[in-house]
């Protein structure tokens, strides 16, 4: 025979004890415990503030371009570049090709971000620089050349000729130059053909 009367499941003495313990709570007005408080996420302390890279423009002129060099060299000042002159000193006569290398070095081994060259007619200081690797030297004469060489060209270095430009045009071409932004897009692929180029021929 079955049994009709069975015994009601037994349960456990932990929740026996929980139960008891939530009326004696509710009888005294207590209310229950608090569950325990996440803990707080912890806070990463924000990035440092990274310094915006200098913005170094090596200078240079030969004697036929001196008087122009020193002028340009206090815009650039006044324009907040930092500028690493690198002569020559006076209008004594000296070698364009000697300066114009100077420069290129400085800026294809990154010591400079920009380079300028003035000599008479900027002419022989952009073939030397040239022959840099790295460097893609311009001469420029207005507006026109200074944006293209840089917007289509990537120019690194700026050559002026002192002897065919007056003082005002030189500030205007070299403010539009140093201010113009390469293109990129299609220009990008040109450049490094260039750049192939210039690799077919290195050490």
């Amino acid at each position: 025979m079955t049994d009709q009367n069975p015994s009601p499941p037994l349960v456990p003495d932990d929740e026996i004890r929980q139960i008891v313990q939530r009326v004696l709570n509710q009888a005294m007005g207590m209310k229950p415990p608090a569950e325990p408080a996440a803990p707080a996420p912890a806070v990463m302390p924000a990035p440092a503030a990274q310094p915006a890279p200098s913005r170094v423009v090596a200078i240079g002129a030969d004697h036929g371009g001196f008087e122009l060099k020193e002028i340009l060299k206090k815009d650039l000042s006044e324009g907040g570049y930092e500028v690493i002159d690198v002569g020559t000193t006076s209008k004594e006569a000296v070698d364009y090709p000697d300066f114009a290398h100077e420069i290129a070095r400085l800026v294809a081994s990154g010591k400079a971000w920009r380079g300028v060259m003035i000599d008479g007619a900027g002419i022989g200081s952009c073939m030397v620089a040239n022959k840099v690797p790295g460097v893609r030297a311009a001469m420029a004469y207005d507006y026109a050349s200074a944006s293209n060489s840089r917007e289509h060209n990537d120019a690194n270095v700026l050559t002026l000729g002192a002897g065919l430009i007056g003082v005002a045009q030189a500030k205007q071409i070299l403010k539009v130059w140093l201010t113009t932004d390469f293109g990129g897009g299609r220009h990008q692929k040109r450049i490094d053909k260039i750049i192939a180029v210039e690799k077919q021929y290195g050490k």
